[in-house]
């Protein structure tokens, strides 16, 4: 299934175009059904809600240090990320090692162009949405958004049949080396340098190739919270090594953490947003990316999907996974307005476009079995000044779910 380049974005393939600079949190391990929120939580609590459904829809937002084992290990992540950032800005002169490039200066600038370039073509409304970014953040995505393609190239590329474990091992090996400052090709150069620049740790980018590994021995996810884990090796941790990247607001009162878990949130979003739109794509590779749980309770079972039949039972499975996906979608726009002024509306632009996928499933009667439900362009260009006058609404400053306490 798919990559999504975070805050920046998303997926046809795994890593793919949408202006969604994301054109690209999770286990909400159902246990709390419903969508009608019973107060704000405390921090470190679950959030509670009411239920209107047969099976869980989402129990938690985001990453939640209270939470079951999948939650756990992703809010680990978080924080190490968050950790990270807060000692690059008290230790400003912290050092990273130099890189050793296969040449000058002029060939690290043109492994950056080389980037760029990749964007342009197999991107192109990602590449547009990082135009809009100053030079440097967006040399920087690019960079990133390479990596991630070329990392999602090897299960779902053309010689993806010939990918065993011990290759994704190798691949592995050479991303410690470019953290080193050993680049192996001119590709790596780029994001060597921007590891360097940037507060970005290399655990994102290892639990990135771990979604490779799982989609080449799994193709069902008995419950959310396994396709929740899913969803954060191959969406939501791309919102980890884009935000310091895209950088938080300098007078933001907001927690490092909850930028993080606000990017976090939006990664799961796109990602079972991409599910939801490929269910048809995914079911003729054999694949079901569906809670089989929530399937079972919705008196759905994998034949149905093969079958392709929408039906009452279909539409009612798919009305709630839409709702938990706006829920993730909710989340992170709580996080957008805490980024830095630059990196704002290219977000903005994203998160709305990809939000309207679901729009369009619905306006299909949730047939997503032989019709892939898309955005226009004449929709595409009326978001757009939408997320640039929500770009413009700066960090609160006064008490809210993601302030410093």
């Amino acid at each position: 299934m798919s990559v999504t380049l975070l805050w920046v974005v998303s997926h046809t393939s795994k890593v793919s175009t949408c202006l969604s600079f994301l054109d690209s949190s999770k286990d909400f391990t159902a246990r709390n059904k419903n969508l009608v929120f019973n107060g704000r939580p405390k921090k470190g609590m679950k959030q509670k809600w009411k239920t209107t459904c047969n099976f869980p829809v989402i129990s938690t937002v985001v990453a939640n240090p209270a939470a079951v084992s999948s939650e756990q290990k992703v809010y680990d992540v978080v924080l190490k990320q968050a950790a990270l950032v807060k000692r690059q800005m008290s230790s400003p002169a912290d050092v990273r090692p130099d890189i050793v490039l296969p040449g000058s200066l002029s060939l690290l600038s043109e492994a950056y162009d080389r980037c760029g370039e990749v964007c342009a073509e197999y991107a192109k409304t990602f590449y547009l949405g990082t135009l809009l970014m100053t030079p440097e953040r967006r040399r920087a995505i690019w960079a990133i958004y390479v990596w991630c393609r070329r990392t999602d190239e090897l299960v779902d590329g053309p010689n993806a049949s010939h990918i065993t474990p011990t290759a994704l091992d190798r691949w592995e090996s050479r991303l410690e080396d470019l953290f080193r400052g050993r680049p192996y090709d001119m590709l790596d150069a780029a994001l060597s340098d921007t590891v360097a620049k940037y507060p970005v740790d290399i655990q994102p980018f290892k639990d990135m190739i771990e979604g490779m590994r799982m989609d080449l021995r799994k193709s069902r996810y008995k419950n959310f919270d396994e396709l929740y884990l899913y969803c954060y090796y191959v969406a939501g941790t791309v919102g980890l090594m884009s935000v310091p990247v895209m950088g938080i607001a300098p007078e933001s009162r907001a927690t490092t953490e909850s930028v993080y878990n606000a990017a976090l949130a939006l990664g799961i979003a796109n990602q079972l947003t991409n599910i939801l739109r490929d269910v048809g794509e995914d079911a003729r590779r054999g694949r079901v990316y569906l809670p089989q749980d929530e399937l079972a309770q919705a008196g759905l079972s994998d034949d149905d999907i093969f079958a392709g039949k929408v039906t009452d039972k279909w539409r009612y499975f798919m009305k709630n996974q839409i709702k938990r996906a706006r829920m993730f979608f909710d989340e992170a726009e709580k996080g957008v307005t805490e980024l830095s002024s630059a990196s704002r509306w290219p977000v903005w632009a994203s998160l709305l476009l990809y939000r309207q996928i679901l729009d369009e499933i619905e306006t299909n009667d949730y047939n997503n079995f032989t019709k892939r439900a898309y955005v226009s362009k004449a929709k595409k260009v009326l978001s757009l000044p939408i997320a640039y006058t929500r770009s413009l609404v700066r960090p609160s400053r006064i008490s809210s779910s993601l302030i410093k306490v």
